[in-house]
């Protein structure tokens, strides 16, 4: 697989991913997503998930199976998160390690070009659906109300790096405003 292929999310999402609606995931054939949690449902350092996160899960699960995946270790703050979404998750997932998103695919019990991986980084979400052949999507992070700089250096170093590698960090598909 060449690094473009890996690098290359099928899907930009512009804006979180609260911006991910049902029509959309109908719209490509997804019956499961497996979520990053850090900077895609919450920023990095809130411990609990907003009620307009809530409402997007309880929105987004009649129509897709879910599961979390971080490569973060704190079972505190991600348990903390999922039993407030009342989603399964799996930890310490070391992405773009595969192993975690497998058995959530398991969980799932869904062939895997049914499932997209979502999240903010290229990296590690992206590279690691690429590398099992989920349909990926890579949304903006999300930033706390308090963070003045808006600015994301991994993510614009990830893009950078992936240019230099030959990678066109474009979509495969059109960027998707909310419907």
């Amino acid at each position: 697989m060449t690094w473009n292929n890996l690098l290359q999310p099928d899907l930009i999402l512009q804006g979180s991913v609260l911006n991910l609606t049902p029509n959309t995931i109908q719209k490509y054939g997804l019956k499961g997503l497996v979520l990053d949690v850090d900077d895609t449902l919450v920023p990095i350092k809130v411990k609990e998930a907003s009620p307009e996160l809530q409402q997007w899960v309880e929105e987004i699960r009649t129509c897709t199976a879910l599961y979390l995946v971080s490569n973060n270790l704190s079972e505190g703050r991600i348990g903390s998160i999922a039993r407030s979404l009342n989603l399964p998750y799996y930890l310490g997932a070391a992405k773009p390690s595969r192993r975690k998103i497998r058995a959530a695919l398991r969980g799932m019990s869904l062939p895997v070009h049914e499932v997209g991986m979502v999240g903010d980084r290229l990296f590690t979400d992206v590279i690691a659906g690429n590398r099992l052949g989920m349909f990926t999507i890579l949304v903006e992070p999300i930033v706390h109300s308090d963070t003045i700089l808006r600015s994301h250096p991994i993510r614009n170093f990830e893009v950078w790096v992936s240019e230099i590698l030959g990678a066109s960090i474009t979509p495969k598909h059109t960027k998707i405003h909310k419907d």
